[in-house]
């Protein structure tokens, strides 16, 4: 079917990204299977429970079946190039969108009329809220739901803090939506099994329900629109071409949200869709704007996105905002200068070589081995390098495990792997803790690092088990005690003496250590203290219940020397001794780290939130609404370090996905009793374990 209207607004040229954004398991792989078939990008829709679909093609997206990485797939349509991008809904997957979406030029929400959803859609609109992006909703479907659709704009309404616009309603036979009505054409279509629906004249049980939208539509219109309002109370029926006019500029300022109707598992509105994006979405011009890009200048890129190939080596998807590349090309970024090696346009894994590259394109371009995710690409060695990067800040981990490998072999390999990952998905975080002789891989929840883990196994062949991550305990002392150090040796030549008299005491916590002396009479001579002071410091590293000890403090009062068998190590080795023996009887105490914890839900889970802080040892601190975010509330709570594993499973849990905390250390607190005992025990068997080993 050919163009239906025209519009005074000026249509946006040159190529366009969209993002297809919604919440986990919406069905927005599935809207760019619909897409790639009606642009005739595919010969036929495959099915992603199949495994048979363009998005979604990586093994660790087939075998969850979900998204786990965006998807980015370029089309012609009606003369223009689009590149959609598949955003992942699980929110464990969601930073990769903070690096994409301020490039893009709009974005289609995908959604459901299902209120459990809603606390979901709200993250995500509220992302691309600020971020600015114009954006439409498509409420997928609509052949499985029997809820009016102004119903269901009833039901999304209080996740966009945009206004709503229903664009379309449902022609409905024996219970089932056959069809619908564009509020802005006046226009009836009936849905055709994957292909474009066919125009009918509007049924006549149905003219009232449309006129009767259609001016709510106008109304809200005319909210941004004094002439429209005229004609409205003036009862003129407005020109089509200014109804599509403040519809296009609207939707571009981030006025309000279009929402249409369809279903994407049978191609259903795709077409209608298409064309209001055509019509309607800005282009790159706008983004640079958003961006901040000059208009002219030298040929510039944004990568959205690093990706690690077996074959292919390293691809930087990037957009270009300004101008051209080249292949072969000399490209700066932050980080220094690379040669471009290959250009690429993406159809999900499959890709087709390109010799140059135009204003507007999202490309892979090879081997920049400089470039990161979020870096400015500029064909300009003279620019300013520090005005390249423009990363969007990576969000807090909530999830931790340890790794082991199984193969010693591969240790130094290890390190390398995850740098990749960590490269491609800057929410991983890789640490070596020497203390707790552990590699930790921190990220946003249990499937989010159980992809990245297979991932390292399935590129970089280092196979890795999983353990629980050790928690940093101290100890500390109760009670002030007064020691002898005594460090004496005679073995020919200069022997060894060294003595020192302490006094070892509490500090208050988070106080540290610290350490001082009263000598008189120059018992111990000045220049062994600082000697003095780190022996006693050498103690503290493994106090007598086998931790690192904190918040005391040592006083050198007394000693005696050698004029010839004194040294610096034999002080150091006498105070080290006596510190010991101090920290045995002055009552050593365990400590454990409690951190203050944020938890964010939906105002309904709010008593689920409390009782599975409560479960784990949590001391609730206060709760109430979450500053700007209707319908959220905000727990603060103190959890001991011990009780956080799996937090985030059981929030999300009782959330639909959406829930998440915010955590910090706050303060060392006593363990007592039967628990401390198990803590002490487990630790020696710990080491004693690992000795046999060694």
């Amino acid at each position: 079917m050919g163009e239906t209207h025209s519009s005074h607004e000026a249509r946006a040229r040159g190529s366009r990204l969209i993002a297809l954004a919604g919440p986990f398991q919406s069905g927005k792989t599935t809207l760019l299977e619909a897409i790639l078939t009606h642009a005739g990008a595919i010969p036929r829709q495959g099915a992603v429970a199949a495994g048979a679909s363009v998005g979604d093609a990586s093994p660790e997206a087939r075998a969850h079946r979900m998204s786990v990485e965006a998807n980015v797939a370029t089309v012609d349509f009606m003369g223009d190039s689009y590149t959609f991008v598949d955003l992942p809904g699980s929110v464990e997957f969601a930073h990769e969108a903070r690096n994409i979406l301020p490039a893009v030029d709009a974005a289609i929400v995908v959604c459901e009329a299902d209120e459990r959803k809603v606390p979901a859609l709200q993250l995500v609109l509220r992302e691309l809220e600020e971020f600015g992006v114009p954006h439409l909703l498509f409420l997928n479907k609509i052949d499985a739901t029997t809820i009016d659709v102004r119903d269901a704009l009833t039901i999304l309404q209080p996740a966009s803090r945009t206004p709503l616009l229903l664009r379309q309603i449902p022609i409905w036979n024996n219970g089932v939506a056959v069809g619908f009505i564009d509020l802005a054409l006046e226009r009836a279509y009936v849905y055709r099994e994957h292909a474009p629906s066919e125009v009918v004249d509007i049924p006549k049980g149905e003219s009232a329900t449309e006129k009767e939208a259609r001016y709510s539509m106008l109304e809200r219109l005319a909210d941004y629109d004094d002439a429209l309002m005229e004609e409205l109370i003036s009862d003129i029926e407005p020109p089509r071409d200014q109804v599509f006019d403040d519809l296009t500029k609207e939707l571009r300022a981030g006025l309000v949200a279009p929402l249409f109707i369809g279903s994407a598992e049978r191609g259903a509105g795709v077409t209608r869709l298409l064309k209001a994006l055509r019509h309607e979405a800005p282009g790159v011009a706008e983004a640079r704007a958003r961006l901040g890009v000059a208009e002219s200048g030298p040929a510039l890129a944004r990568v959205l996105r690093t990706v690690h190939t077996s074959h292919g080596g390293k691809l930087s998807i990037a957009r270009v905002l300004r101008g051209g590349f080249d292949d072969g090309e000399t490209v700066l970024s932050v980080n220094g200068e690379d040669r471009i090696s290959g250009l690429s346009r993406l159809l999900g894994a499959n890709m087709s070589k390109l010799s140059r590259v135009h204003e507007g394109d999202v490309v892979a371009f090879g081997r920049l081995d400089h470039a990161q995710t979020g870096d400015t690409l500029v064909a300009d060695a003279r620019a300013d390098r520090s005005a390249l990067a423009t990363h969007a800040p990576a969000p807090d981990p909530v999830h931790a495990v340890a790794l082991v490998v199984k193969d010693r072999k591969d240790e130094m390999r290890l390190a390398a792997a995850v740098a990749k990952l960590v490269e491609e998905d800057p929410s991983l975080v890789f640490v070596h803790d020497q203390e707790m002789s552990q590699i930790k891989l921190y990220g946003q929840g249990e499937m989010h690092l159980r992809v990245a883990l297979e991932r390292l196994q399935s590129r970089f062949s280092v196979a890795v088990e999983v353990t629980k991550p050790t928690v940093a305990y101290r100890e500390t002392i109760r009670h002030k005690v007064t020691v002898r150090g005594r460090h004496k040796k005679q073995s020919g030549g200069h022997g060894q003496f060294g003595d020192v008299v302490l006094e070892v005491g509490p500090r208050g916590r988070g106080e540290g250590f610290a350490f001082s002396e009263r000598v008189h009479g120059g018992a111990v001579p000045k220049q062994y203290f600082s000697s003095v002071e780190a022996g006693c410091q050498d103690a503290l590293i493994h106090g007598p219940l086998g931790f690192p000890v904190v918040d005391v403090e040592a006083v050198l009062t007394d000693g005696s020397y050698h004029t010839v068998d004194s040294s610096d190590m034999a002080f150091r080795t006498a105070a080290r001794i006596g510190m010991s023996e101090a920290l045995g009887k002055a009552d050593p105490i365990l400590l454990e780290p409690v951190l203050a914890v944020d938890i964010y839900v939906p105002n309904e889970a709010m008593s689920r939130a409390t009782g599975i802080a409560s479960g784990r040892r949590g001391q609730i601190m206060g709760f109430g609404p979450r500053e700007g975010w209707d319908g959220w509330d905000k727990l603060e709570a103190l959890i001991p370090e011990a009780e956080m594993d799996n937090l985030i499973v059981e929030l999300r849990s009782a959330t639909a996905g959406a829930g998440f905390f915010r955590a910090r250390f706050d303060h060392l607190a006593e363990v007592v009793g039967k628990q401390a005992r198990d803590i002490v025990a487990a630790h020696a068997g710990h080491h004693a374990a690992r000795a046999a080993v060694g």
